[in-house]
């Protein structure tokens, strides 16, 4: 086993016993398999979308089961071996069409392209033979896991839109394009560096693409104050990012005397105006996803799993976890999307009604909704607070939280920096500081939540929206620094968009990536100024020097 896709890699180079996620070797070697296979599936539709027009049917099954291999997702290995076999049926497909239009490749007796397993055994047997340690060059190897790794978060992303019936067959047919690029063995750094841009390039169109689907559906987020205690009623809490799942889940729970409660990133559901209809949505139940073990535990009731984001469940509570998606484990109960699209929580919800009401973990509320739409309509309100010194400066500290001690850095950052500043955030590291009380500047709060991961393309937009009312000419002439944590896949991809679309000087914690490479590192430094976190207090200087 050799992994070292997420922050918490093994002594910060990679997981070679067991995931610190909590994968067995076994499920990792399968997770490779099914990239593999994704890999094998492109191989034809990218010549196939030569001479054809393309579709999104390729693409719909390569992001699907991308997504299934993003850190916190799946640890069912029977289910993923599935999705391989699955695969490689759809794969052969395309293998008959391109014969059928007389297409041919040399990339068609690439490995990827011709394997095949009869068996679970056999398709265990094939996955221990396609680790990343195959790219023996080490840089090759870190800008092909970098491309990797962005196209799953991509692929996360580009999943949400199409289950709201937003697709666009450009970002596919770029996945696919970008996955047989990983196959070569003649390719170079330049050219993968080229290519970890437009895969950042195209993470900013699936981020829009997204938005677009969201917000289409289910109408602009509006600033909210979300309660954070409890009622009487039993409970079902809904953690992960899919927003067609708590529809669902809402439409059919509504009149059963059970309440909905959002977890961690699912906290950005509070905010939509069509979720704010159903009276009994309830309000956020706990934390980021590594504090659901304690905060599942005492909810008491039904947990839907939606996305990525589970850690392996304790005996205290297994039994009340649901599955949905791309999630899985092994004898948890998965609930199936049926051929109109729609799922049956039925069981779930005669479940929840057997459980006791959730325990009160904490009271108050929080102040969330503060996506690119509202943030437009406080523009004026914020310019002239810059124009009159009270902001002085933004942080833009967005991305994931983690389990480790050195997260800490993050809240206490928050809490030292400046009363004239504000916070832009989005996905759950805000979850470090949006409880702290930070106040506002003349109305204006100091923690602005987007909502979640994929909502920092929000930021980039508020950010762009200042760059126009100020008369600048480039993003980083702004009073805008970017502290970002990261932890797993989507946060790469929202890298790498930051990336392109020229953000410089980006500080990443509380580690670099473990499948940076040393010279990968130096790029990256050298041609925009991505750096590790330090103290805080020396950091807080670095961005915002003490004036003389």
């Amino acid at each position: 086993m050799f992994c070292y896709q997420c922050q918490e890699a093994a002594k910060g180079t990679g997981c070679t016993i067991a995931g610190v996620c909590g994968k067995s070797p076994e499920v990792a070697a399968l997770q490779d398999l099914l990239v593999y296979t994704a890999k094998g599936i492109s191989i034809f539709a990218n010549e196939i979308h030569k001479v054809k027009e393309p579709c999104n049917n390729p693409g719909k099954i390569i992001t699907e089961e991308l997504f299934v291999t993003i850190t916190n997702a799946n640890f069912d290995g029977k289910a993923i071996a599935a999705d391989i076999t699955k695969g490689l049926a759809f794969r052969d497909k395309l293998k008959a069409k391109a014969a059928e239009l007389g297409i041919n490749s040399e990339f068609f007796a690439h490995d990827a392209a011709t394997w095949t397993a009869e068996s679970y055994e056999e398709i265990v047997a094939k996955a221990h033979t396609v680790g990343i340690l195959n790219e023996t060059n080490e840089d090759i190897r870190s800008l092909k896991e970098l491309v990797i790794y962005g196209l799953k978060g991509l692929a996360a992303y580009a999943v949400h839109a199409e289950q709201l019936d937003y697709t666009n067959t450009d970002i596919s047919v770029f996945v696919e394009r970008a996955l047989v690029e990983t196959l070569r063995t003649d390719i170079s750094v330049d050219e993968l560096i080229a290519l970890t841009l437009e895969t950042g390039k195209f993470g900013v169109d699936v981020m829009a693409l997204l938005d677009s689907a969201n917000t289409g559906t289910y109408g602009h987020p509006e600033i909210t104050e979300v309660d954070l205690g409890v009622r009487k009623n039993p409970g079902i809490l809904i953690s992960g990012h899919d927003l067609k799942d708590i529809e669902l889940l809402l439409a059919q729970t509504e009149g059963t005397g059970v309440d909905v409660y959002t977890h961690s990133e699912m906290l950005a559901a509070q905010y939509y105006p069509a979720f704010k209809k159903y009276e009994h949505f309830a309000g956020n139940y706990g934390n980021a996803w590594w504090q659901q073990d304690k905060e599942f535990a005492s909810f008491n009731g039904p947990v839907l799993m939606t996305t990525n984001c589970l850690t392996p469940p304790k005996d205290s509570y297994k039994d009340r976890i649901y599955n949905t998606g791309a999630v899985g484990f092994e004898d948890v109960k998965y609930i199936e999307k049926k051929e109109d699209g729609t799922k049956d929580f039925s069981e779930m919800i005669e479940h929840a009604k057997r459980c006791a009401s959730p325990t009160e973990i904490e009271t108050g509320k929080i102040v969330g909704g503060f996506a690119h739409n509202q943030v437009s309509e406080l523009a004026g309100t914020v310019v002239d607070a810059v124009k009159s010194g009270a902001i002085k400066h933004f942080f833009v500290m967005a991305g994931c939280d983690g389990r480790h001690k050195s997260r800490d850095y993050y809240t206490d950052f928050a809490s030292d920096i400046s009363d004239d500043t504000v916070i832009l955030t989005a996905g759950c590291a805000k979850f470090r500081y949006n409880k702290l009380e930070l106040g506002d500047i003349g109305g204006v709060p100091r923690v602005l939540d987007a909502g979640q991961c994929n909502d920092s393309y929000s930021l980039v937009l508020t950010a762009l929206k200042l760059q126009e009312a100020f008369g600048l000419d480039s993003i980083n002439e702004l009073p805008i620094s970017y502290n970002i944590a990261w932890y797993e896949q989507k946060a790469v991809i929202v890298l790498l968009a930051l990336l392109h679309l020229g953000v410089k000087d980006i500080h990443l914690g509380p580690t670099l990536p473990a499948f940076l490479s040393p010279n990968v590192v130096n790029v990256l430094v050298e041609n925009f100024g991505i750096s590790g976190i330090g103290e805080v207090k020396e950091d807080i200087n670095k961005f915002m020097p003490v004036e003389a």
